[in-house]
Parts: C-alpha cells; structure tokens; sequence
C-alpha cells in the first residue's frame, strides 16, 4: 500500500494538528505545551515516550526485530510577529532569555515537520504488517538556537532509547515547489558561528568629539571592513557567508557613547575555511580598535551550529525511496545551502550516519514566495504536509521493509 492511500485516512488529524501547532508557537527551549500536545498524541496512538533535554520529546515504536531508525521533527517557533491571513495564526507571546517579551510565529514552519512526524507515526503503527524494527521519534526543542539536540545528548538520549542505525530528518523550505522534495549528498548544510562584539571606547559631550574615542564610528568601520573577508581573503570556490544582525549603541543623539554592541553570524562549509574566517575576524577587529586608541574589543561566542553532513551511501538509499514514492522529476538534487542545523548532533551523539532532506512549501510559479524566518512565511497545507508525511513514510519503509 502507497503511502498516499495511508494518508487519506489521516488527513483530517494532519491539518487539525498543523493548524494548532502553527497557532501555538512556543521559543526555543520553552516548548512546554507544545510538548504536552505531543505526549497527549503519541498517548492517542499507545506509543511508549518520554521527555528529555528539558521539553523534547522522545518516542519509541516497537514492531519486532529488525533495524532501529530514528526520525526527528524540530518543534520551537520564532520571536516574530505573524503577518499572514490565516485565520489561525499566531497571536502568542513568549519571553527572550534577557527579559523581553516578544510575538512568537512558527516562522521556520517547525509545525509542519511535528504534524508530519505525527501522523507518519500513525500510519507506521496502523500499517505494522509492512515493516519491523524499531522508530524513535525525537521531537527537538531548541534547533532556532543550537541548543536542543546537545541538550538531547547531554540529557542521556541514547542511553535511554534504543541506539539507531541511522537518524533521518526533514525540513520544509520556500526554494523547491510544494509537492517536491529536495536532497544534497555530502555536505549539505553550513556550520555556523554567532559572536558577539564589544566595542570600548570613551565617552563624550557631543560637541567635544576630540575628548572622545566614538565606539559607533569605530564599530562602522569594523563592520565594513569585515565584509572584505569573503570578497578579498576566500577564494571565489570558498563559499562563505558573514552577516552583521544587530548594533545597537548610545542613549542619547549629543552623547558619544562609551561602548557599542554588534552580533556577527558566519556561515561556512568546511572546518579550514571556518577556521580561516574566525582568526581574520579576530585580526580585523582588533587592528581597527587599535587604529582608533581604543582597547582590544571583547569577542563572545554565543553559539555554534555544526555542519550537516548526509552519509553520501545513505543519501542514495532515501533518494531511491523519495523517488519511488513520489516520482522521478518530483526529487531535486540540490547544492550545499548555508542555512545551518543542529541535527548533526544527534547522530554524532549515536555514532551513527544521517540523511536529511527538505519539502516545499508553495506552488510552484508562486512569485517571491515568503522564506523561511519571514513573517509572511505560511506553506500552502497540500500538498506540502502530504509530501512531507510521504517522504517520512516512504523513507523509514524503505529502511525497515519486511
């Protein structure tokens, strides 16, 4: 039975829980009810669970001997303030770490991939007579901010559930038409680095810039001067990506202030180039504090994301089963992209190979479809969650037929 007819039954479940889900966002690390929705859920079904990593969610199907596979579906949203027409988008507030209250969206369409997982368990346990083995489900807290599959790993994920043979994942994306799924062999998403930047400098009336060192002007020139380290120091066949996110300085238009913050992310594919990256960051930074008199300025990581690497023997196995399922033409082979995931680190934490993938989001021939951390981002339902139930479906049968 194709995992199309599976799905017909399964339907009505997959858009009431896409719709509550996206109605419900809940920030990194604080997905508390969105965790309890999946407990109330995977009790529906009798499947064995329990959480870990503070709000993630672990799942175990049993169905005989066989392989173990794991399967993960990030739940967290995103501090942004819906813009869609949907009569059931968010109108939820969370709290930032520091303090801020902030709109919270499922910008990144997590809710997509958790009302897929779900349902995919549904069909997995209703047609048990087509498989054995073992699934465990990992419903991820925590991928906005890289903390939730080290928090997974820390908390003794694969001590406590059966240790797989390999962890597979997906995601849903604007790039690729809806009813499509894309995949890359090797290399398949970026890591990456967020530092934050202190600038000090001295404080001054803004008539008397000379008894002043002006942290905004030194910041600017440290900002501009950091773009030339992808345009002048990489080689044109060294993708990178450095994205200045946020400054922020001063209290007052006639005061020059005393100090100034900026965030940095980088983006990079290999470990020489990161590498390479950092240390001229660091070396650029300073040599423009210097320039102005000013001290060295402070560099904190703030976090890490690893690099997503897709077993390249494996890659062709998912890629054989997407095909099978949903056609030939309807399986992109995509380049490396330089968004970045934590989901490496799971399987890392096992020992274990994974494969990853994306579905789309939008028809195709959607002008300027929304993207991904946008607040206009809201996937048409079909057929990108049926897609996204199919590949699941299609994928894990493929590693554990009969």
């Amino acid at each position: 039975m194709s995992a199309t007819t599976m799905l017909e039954s399964e339907q009505a479940e997959l858009h009431a829980s896409y719709r509550h889900l996206h109605e419900h966002p809940e920030l990194s690390m604080q997905e508390h009810q969105t965790a309890a929705f999946i407990e109330g859920k995977l009790e529906e079904l009798g499947i064995e669970h329990f959480r870990c990593g503070g709000t993630g969610v672990v799942a175990i199907l049993r169905n005989g001997a066989g392989p173990v596979v794991a399967f993960r579906a990030d739940t967290d949203g995103l501090p942004i303030q819906e813009d869609t027409p949907a009569d059931y988008r968010s109108v939820a507030t969370g709290t930032l770490p520091d303090g801020t209250a902030v709109p919270v969206m499922h910008g990144c369409g997590h809710d997509t991939h958790v009302a897929a997982a779900l349902t995919a368990a549904r069909i997995m346990q209703r047609e048990h007579a087509q498989w054995r083995g073992t699934i465990v489900w990992i419903f991820q807290p925590g991928e906005e901010t890289a903390e939730g599959a080290a928090a997974m790993v820390a908390d003794g994920l694969w001590d406590r559930a059966p240790v797989p043979e390999i962890v597979f994942g997906q995601h849903v994306v604007s790039e690729i038409p809806a009813g499509t799924v894309g995949i890359a062999s090797g290399s398949a998403m970026a890591m990456a680095d967020s530092l934050r930047v202190t600038v000090r400098g001295r404080q001054s009336h803004g008539s008397q810039p000379q008894d002043a060192i002006d942290p905004i002007v030194l910041g600017a020139h440290m900002v501009v001067r950091l773009q030339t380290i992808v345009s002048r120091e990489l080689a044109p066949q060294q993708p990178a990506v450095l994205t200045c996110g946020t400054f922020h300085a001063g209290l007052k238009e006639n005061i020059i202030p005393d100090r100034a913050e900026f965030t940095l992310n980088i983006r990079t594919l290999t470990d020489e180039t990161r590498a390479q990256v950092l240390a001229a960051i660091t070396r650029i930074l300073d040599a423009e504090a210097a320039a102005s008199g000013a001290p060295a300025p402070e560099i904190e990581e703030m976090y890490r994301f690893p690099l997503l690497f897709n077993d390249p023997t494996a890659t062709e196995g998912v890629r054989t089963a997407l095909r099978g399922e949903l056609g030939e033409s309807q399986v992109a082979e995509l380049p490396a992209a330089m968004g970045s995931e934590d989901f490496g680190w799971l399987a890392a934490g096992a020992g274990v190979p994974n494969v990853y993938w994306v579905f789309g989001a939008y028809p195709a021939g959607t002008e300027n479809p929304p993207v991904n951390h946008s607040p206009f981002f809201l996937p048409v339902m079909e057929p990108t969650l049926g897609t996204g139930v199919r590949a699941a479906v299609s994928v894990l049968r493929s590693a554990l037929g009969k």
